[in-house]
């Protein structure tokens, strides 16, 4: 009951204060001041993404070849696994190619996961960059008074004033110059 008459004396007093004028200002509104930024730009044109890369290809490349061992010793037990057909039984050579097929199945699973370590090699190495490139950009949209900062691949029409990618881009050269990548499989 109390409560109610206490709702009550609010809702005629807020009415009150509507008729005489006494309402509450609006709040303060900031104006939208809006940054571009071109990750692709970035990414294409970073120094630490290029080195990242390299690396990557440096160990994409050792694994080719350790690979390559590896099939071309499958080729050859293929091979000597063709020539045991005429003098093994069926029931020897059926072993035999069981053994191969484990083996070519081996390499694959080897060749998988090669890909896997890469991959996440790569991933690490890029949240690097990331973190530290959205630090960067934090830091110039506040300097610029930027409230928004809008993806270029996002934008249809935007004035050259609004872009910070090479503001964004100078600095994270300047800043990070390389990133190591922990060698792929290692954890």
């Amino acid at each position: 009951m109390k409560f109610r008459k206490l709702l009550i004396k609010s809702f005629a007093l807020g009415i009150m204060a509507v008729a005489a004028g006494l309402t509450v200002p609006a709040t303060a509104q900031v104006p939208l001041k809006i940054a571009v930024l071109d990750i692709k730009a970035i990414r294409m044109n970073s120094l630490a993404i290029k080195d990242i890369r390299a690396q990557i290809e440096k160990y994409r490349q050792g694994f080719q070849a350790d690979i390559k061992k590896e099939e071309d010793a499958l080729r050859i037990a293929n091979q000597e696994l063709a020539k045991k057909r005429t003098l093994l039984g069926p029931e020897a050579f059926a072993n035999e190619r069981r053994l191969f097929e484990q083996k070519v199945v081996g390499v694959q699973k080897l060749v998988s996961q090669r890909k896997i370590d890469l991959d996440g090699a790569l991933t690490q190495a890029m949240l690097v960059v990331e973190k530290k490139m959205n630090l960067i950009m934090g830091d110039v949209a506040t300097k610029r008074g930027a409230s928004l900062v809008l993806r270029r691949q996002n934008t249809i029409l935007a004035d050259r004033s609004m872009d910070m990618t090479q503001e964004v881009l100078k600095r994270l050269n300047a800043e990070l110059k390389t990133v190591p990548v922990g060698k792929p499989g290692r954890k």
